[in-house]
This record gives structure tokens, C-alpha cells and sequence, in this order.
């Protein structure tokens, strides 16, 4: 009942006024509309506002059976990339906001790094960094709660960097005890990996269960030092991930 009532809020004042959304969304209510299924973006990088999103059809990527070509199999294999957990989650977000080849503009605004910053520091936001040579050159950040993440935006400087990322991240959901990894939306590059577009009825079912009972473990897999490339994918191939062509 108690998020049901969040979610009301959450919609009575966000999604008729941009301008109280930037002033009244915190983490924690923030937390309560991941539970019901909406998440906030900006227009732009530039934007000071904010409103609430609900896909009617959701992107996930079904932790059984994730999806690897055998070319970005041997990248992780070969370790060319430090992987970090949590050790630069404010410069992972300043390289998802940053202008892209074929992304000129970002809907991480100020507020939404202060957001999510806020939930960093709550133990619900996490980073996944990746460097070469002491420079992050790719990485992710999301979000969990209970046993869903959120993905929720990545960037690479350096060919197959974000990939490692996210194979990364998937080794981490299956040892820690994810059941539901929400990609918002899918784009053809998801789609290599196996994402998939569900109804909203289906993603509530999914979500519902996930965020219910005993909680995933994120640091599981140890954070305080970098797990192998091979640890990884021989984590990812005990649910049945393999090789693409």
C-alpha cells in the first residue's frame, strides 16, 4: 500500500510539473518509483527538469542464456581491460552524459547525477568501470532493489569497452542472485545480447517477484579487487550463456 501511495505521488506531481519534480523527488522516493516500474529522465543534458517515464513495452535481458560473440569472448578472456566495481561512479555518469559519435546530447542532467549520486551513497547505485592503462575508458551504472537491476546508461572511449562492461555486470547479477536485469529500452546492441522487449503487464509480474523476499547480494563477487575475465564468463556460462555467432 505503501508504494502504491508513492506511485500516486509520484505521478500527481512529476507528471504534471517538471519544475516540482526537480525539486521533490528524492533518492528514496526515487527507490519507490523503480518498485512501481517508472523512472525519471530530462529532455537534455541541459535541462533542469525532469519527468517520469513507463515504457508500454519494457527491454530486458533474460540472465539464462546471455548472449556472447565469440570475438568479444576473447576480449574478456584476454583481460586487455582492468574491470572495477563502485570505484568511479561519479565519472562512469560524466561519461554517460558526455556527447558520443551518433549521441550528441544525453538525458543526464544535474539532477539526475545528484539523484543517483544519492543512491550510490544509499548502497543502491553501482558503477562498473573499465580502464586501460589507468584511464577509464568504458563503464556502466545502475541500479538495484531487491532482486532487479536497472541498467541505466553506458559509454566506451575504447572499442568493446562498455561490452566488457556489461558481461562483467551479468557475471556479477547471476553470482549475486538477480533475477531481473531492466534495460528500459531496446536498442539493436542490446539485442546482440540477447535483450528482449515484454509487455508492461509482464514486467510488473517479473518486477513484483523480484523486489519481494530476500535481496540480491551486488558484492557477492568480491569489489575490493578485479575478478578474471574467465571467472566471468565460466560465472555467466553456468546459466546456460554461450557463445554467439
Amino acid at each position: 500500500m505503501l508504494i502504491a501511495r508513492a506511485c500516486a505521488l509520484c505521478y500527481a506531481r512529476c507528471m504534471n510539473s517538471r519544475d516540482s519534480a526537480v525539486s521533490e523527488i528524492t533518492p528514496e522516493v526515487l527507490l519507490r518509483a523503480y518498485a512501481c516500474g517508472i523512472f525519471p529522465m530530462a529532455e537534455s543534458a541541459d535541462d533542469p527538469t525532469l519527468f517520469w517515464v513507463e515504457p508500454e513495452m519494457r527491454g530486458v535481458i533474460p540472465l539464462e542464456g546471455f548472449r556472447i560473440s565469440s570475438r568479444l569472448a576473447r576480449t574478456v578472456r584476454s583481460d586487455a581491460f582492468t574491470v572495477t566495481v563502485n570505484r568511479a561512479f561519479k565519472a562512469v555518469m560524466a561519461g554517460c552524459a558526455a556527447p558520443q559519435v551518433g549521441r550528441e546530447d544525453t538525458w543526464i542532467n544535474k539532477r539526475i547525477r545528484d539523484l543517483y549520486g544519492g543512491l550510490h551513497a544509499l548502497g543502491h547505485g553501482h558503477s562498473v568501470e573499465v580502464w586501460q592503462d589507468g584511464d577509464l575508458v568504458g563503464g556502466l551504472y545502475g541500479v538495484s532493489l531487491g532482486r532487479a537491476f536497472f541498467g541505466e546508461s553506458m559509454f566506451h572511449r575504447v572499442r568493446d569497452a562498455s561490452k566488457v562492461a556489461l558481461v562483467h555486470l551479468v557475471a556479477r547479477l547471476i553470482a549475486g542472485g538477480f533475477e531481473l536485469l531492466d534495460t528500459q529500452y531496446v536498442t539493436d546492441h542490446l539485442k546482440t545480447f540477447g535483450a528482449v522487449e515484454i509487455s508492461r503487464r509482464r514486467y510488473t509480474a517479473l518486477l513484483d517477484k523480484a523486489i519481494k523476499g530476500e535481496p540480491a547480494d551486488f558484492a557477492r563477487l568480491p569489489v575490493e579487487h578485479p575478478i578474471s575475465g574467465t571467472d566471468a564468463l565460466a560465472i555467466i556460462a553456468t546459466r546456460g550463456g554461450g557463445f554467439a555467432p
